[in-house]
């Protein structure tokens, strides 16, 4: 069972750019398809970016796309998920997920990770 921590949240200002960081525990973290999913207060949880194994292939939400990007350093057993032009809107938890068997038709869905971290709160202030 991979181990995740999230890190790199807190408060900005609108406007302003972050970087969040996911560590796993287990290796090879290139047997993982990683996924940055966040929650609101009061809202669902909703997807936001995904990277294949090798990250070649990314993913987003149509809320960050343009303005974020998420990368994994394999080696590391680390992912990284880059967003610009910080709005309050973007206000979360932003937790990472980790799964060996989603498949491309399914990397949006919250319940094709089997394991996630704890979190990481980010308020963008106005």
């Amino acid at each position: 069972q991979v181990h995740l921590v999230e890190s790199g949240g807190g408060l900005v200002q609108t406007g302003d750019s972050m970087r969040l960081t996911c560590t796993a525990s287990e290796r090879p973290f290139s047997a993982y398809t990683m996924v940055w999913f966040r929650q609101a207060p009061g809202k669902e949880r909703e997807f936001v970016a995904a990277s294949g194994r090798y990250g070649s292939s990314t993913y987003y939400a149509d809320s960050v796309k343009g303005r974020s990007s998420i990368s994994r350093d394999n080696g590391k057993s680390t992912m990284y998920l880059d967003i610009n032009s910080l709005k309050p809107e973007d206000t979360a938890v932003y937790y990472c997920g980790a799964s060996r068997t989603v498949s491309t038709s399914a990397i949006r869905s919250q319940s094709a990770y089997a394991y996630w971290g704890q979190g990481t709160q980010v308020t963008v202030s106005s």
